[in-house]
């Protein structure tokens, strides 16, 4: 973890969000007091505040009590290690839903009942969980999401806006995404994308990437792709968002498309600073 913090420090990244995850070497372990300790000295000597943290948890829509109850538990675990590093927000994936799964409206329910529960905690922690536009999840599409949060209707429940997701799935335009979801997004994750074949259907069989035979995008820097992000925050601005903008680097799931991480973090960073700059020069002079 400490690596990746320098990692960030060196691309010249103002903070932090990492990956709260077992067995990954640049993420937190799960419920582990002294990594997460390690990890915000780390953040602070490096001046790289840990502003967030990626669950990789899906079992919050199960039907199974015993899988939903750990589910919870584990992101009770993940609040309060969130605490520890500073962070003021987490990722959520609504569950697990991929074709062919049944009884959509039971496990839309327990994937309520699971925000409704944690929903109190986290307001209580000081912690905000944002749901993301993802697919493999009850929540691949912004109208998806946007129902979902307004159902849950909780302070401390929010949307993660993720266009380069809602692009490569065939769902909303960003004008469409923004349209319905706009007023609920507390967190946004930003990457880039090309397709080989823009008119291939899109499928994946996972939740967390996916499989290189079922690809038909290709990540890019951001700025070397055809997500438009000059326009999306222009357009979060004139919404009210003044918050986090988080670089999704695919790095590890996709090697093969991208630069070193130093070097597209970096590129990456200045596109959206320059696209920020942008933005505040044209509001300033109307």
């Amino acid at each position: 973890m400490t690596e990746a913090i320098e990692l960030f420090a060196t691309a010249g990244l103002d903070a932090a969000e990492v990956i709260y995850q077992d067995d990954y070497r640049s993420g937190l372990p799960l419920r582990d007091r002294r990594a997460a300790e390690e990890a915000k000295r780390a953040s602070d000597a490096l001046g790289v505040p840990i502003i967030g943290l990626t669950p990789y948890t899906t079992g919050i829509n199960a039907l199974d009590a015993n899988v939903w109850q750990s589910a919870v538990d584990e992101f009770r675990g993940a609040i309060e290690v969130a605490q520890i590093v500073g962070a003021d927000r987490l990722r959520v994936y609504a569950g697990s839903w991929h074709p062919g799964d049944r009884d959509h409206q039971a496990h839309w329910e327990r994937l309520s009942e699971a925000l409704r529960t944690l929903g109190p905690e986290a307001s209580q922690a000081g912690v905000r969980l944002c749901v993301e536009n993802h697919f493999g999840t009850m929540t691949q599409s912004a109208s998806e999401t946007a129902r979902l949060v307004r159902e849950v209707d909780h302070d401390a429940v929010f949307v993660l806006y993720d266009q380069a997701n809602l692009t490569f799935t065939h769902d909303e335009p960003f004008d469409e995404a923004l349209r319905v979801q706009g007023d609920l997004v507390g967190h946004v994750h930003v990457k880039d994308l090309v397709f080989t074949d823009p008119d291939a259907p899109f499928q994946a069989s996972e939740t967390a990437r996916v499989a290189a035979s079922e690809r038909a995008v290709r990540s890019r820097v951001v700025g070397d792709g055809v997500v438009p992000w000059g326009d999306i925050l222009a357009t979060l601005a004139r919404l009210g968002y003044d918050d986090v903008l988080s670089l999704e680097y695919e790095y590890r799931w996709h090697p093969q498309d991208l630069p070193d991480p130093a070097v597209g973090f970096a590129r990456s960073a200045a596109v959206v600073r320059a696209a920020l700059a942008e933005v505040e020069a044209v509001g300033g002079a109307r």
